[in-house]
């Protein structure tokens, strides 16, 4: 006879060894190794380029546009997700908390995808992500070289508002006022 899994708890992720990114998504405890070069490359220009464009200001006291944060840990209902990149409007996190632990939903939050991760991140991560109303989801392939950029409608469901391959330039939502160099985001690309 089949015992019931145990749900995971706050815990099991506190508990999980440092070189793996540990989630809990539908009670699962799910965790993944560190990510290879070709996604590091991406999540990392990709933070540059909207940091650069949209971040915290030079001029102490101006309003920020956009907080665009690594890897944060968001608490969001039972599940405890890490997106590659997340970002939230100003105005509706006007200073960034002091916690390892946000639970107020982003308004954007990109997953770079890999062999080992896409499953979860196409499927599960963006069930909860449309469960949670965020506004805008972006899912980068480093491998096949292609950016999708997803908005949420009204009824919850995803719609693909664009999506941009290779050494195309691109303006995407909701960072449309910026041109994106997306062949900076690949490894071996001569568009540096």
């Amino acid at each position: 006879m089949n015992q019931p899994r145990r749900r995971a708890t706050y815990d099991d992720v506190l508990n999980a060894p440092e070189n793996v990114v540990a989630e809990i998504i539908d009670g699962e405890l799910i965790t993944t190794p560190r990510p290879a070069a070709p996604h590091a490359l991406a999540t990392s220009v990709i933070g540059a380029d909207l940091i650069g464009a949209f971040g915290p200001p030079d001029n102490p006291g101006a309003p920020v546009r956009w907080w665009i944060l690594f890897e944060p840990e968001l608490h969001l209902g039972e599940d405890v997700v890490v997106p590659d990149l997340a970002g939230w409007r100003g105005e509706r996190l006007p200073d960034v908390p002091a916690t390892a632990v946000i639970e107020l939903r982003p308004d954007w939050v990109c997953e770079v995808v890999s062999p080992r991760t896409g499953t979860i991140d196409r499927g599960r991560k963006m069930q909860i992500y449309a469960r949670e109303r965020i506004p805008h989801l972006w899912i980068v392939d480093p491998i096949a070289r292609t950016l999708e950029v997803y908005r949420l409608a009204e009824s919850g469901h995803w719609i693909v508002a664009s999506t941009h391959v290779g050494d195309e330039t691109a303006r995407a939502e909701p960072f449309e006022e910026v041109e994106l160099r997306i062949a900076r985001w690949w490894t071996n690309s001569v568009a540096r």
